[in-house]
């Protein structure tokens, strides 16, 4: 079991992501993406520094390398800021099942980006693993969704949920070059979200719009608990999780078992929001299923 402790925090990674982007689709459209997005990396950093505190003796990696910082400060205004933004506003616009799908091409982008930067390499069984964990997700979430092809918002979400998928991939890689020896991954995320706090929240400083943030926020209580819930889970648990996986396998992989949120949608739709999906949904989830236990075996 310890031998796979990498594959299971990545696989647990998926899991709260699933239910965070259901979360954050309710608070997206109660409160609007971008408030969304500023408000759950402050409610993120706050879980993360007491965290860090209790389990490592100082609110802040003040002992970190000039190396780490940067490397993870860029991989957070990367994945963080400027992937999310385009993440979120896809959960808006084509909910939170379908932007999975979007966000499954980062694992493909991971390993293209590993192999060029960081001479990662992947052999036959894993590449033909990876292929059919993408193809499971692509048919589970496609099942069912003929409908919302014909809205007029459908071309701008798979545009800004592919955004999001560069984003999180090319913050994967970064993140890789700041993790090296036995760097606690919760100092990791912590670097990675205060780097992203300091750009966005800077950003809307500039742009004036702190005072109509908290407004938004005073008006919807709802919205910022379900914020809270979601943050709690992604960017705390889930990132931290994914970059546990990190330290432990490589990119290809760790973003391929990352990405399978989609697959974890089915048994959460169909237990707690009593939705009913076809064979075809079925079939696509033991599809991807079958080529997560190819990466394993291999």
């Amino acid at each position: 079991m310890e031998a796979y402790l990498g594959e299971l925090a990545a696989l647990g990674t998926s899991l709260t992501f699933a239910i965070g982007s259901t979360l954050f689709t309710a608070a997206g459209r109660r409160l609007g993406s971008v408030v969304v997005n500023r408000t759950r990396l402050i409610i993120a950093a706050i879980f993360l520094s007491l965290t860090h505190w209790i389990l490592l003796g100082n609110i802040w990696p003040l002992d970190a390398a000039p190396d780490r910082w940067f490397w993870l400060g860029l991989s957070g205004v990367v994945g963080l800021v400027l992937g999310d933004l385009f993440l979120f506003q896809a959960f808006v616009l084509i909910g939170p099942r379908l932007t999975m799908l979007m966000m499954s091409l980062a694992p493909v982008l991971a390993t293209l980006q590993a192999w060029v930067f960081l001479g990662e390499s992947l052999s036959g069984g894993q590449i033909f693993g990876i292929l059919l964990t993408l193809a499971g997700i692509g048919w589970v979430v496609l099942e069912g969704n003929g409908k919302s092809r014909n809205d007029r918002n459908y071309g701008r979400g798979i545009l800004l949920g592919l955004g999001g998928a560069i984003g999180q991939a090319t913050g994967f890689v970064l993140a890789k070059n700041g993790l090296g020896g036995d760097f606690s991954p919760i100092s990791a995320n912590l670097i990675r979200m205060l780097a992203a706090i300091v750009l966005l929240w800077g950003m809307t400083f500039f742009q004036r719009q702190v005072k109509s943030t908290f407004q938004a926020l005073r008006s919807d209580p709802k919205g910022v608990y379900i914020i809270i819930a979601a943050a709690f889970l992604g960017p705390f648990v889930g990132v931290s999780l994914s970059l546990f996986a990190l330290q432990r396998v490589e990119v290809g992989i760790a973003s391929t078992l990352t990405a399978l949120p989609p697959i974890f949608l089915l048994p959460i739709s169909y237990f707690f929001f009593k939705e009913r999906f076809g064979w075809g949904a079925v079939a696509g989830t033991l599809l991807a299923m079958t080529g997560v236990a190819a990466l394993f075996l291999v």
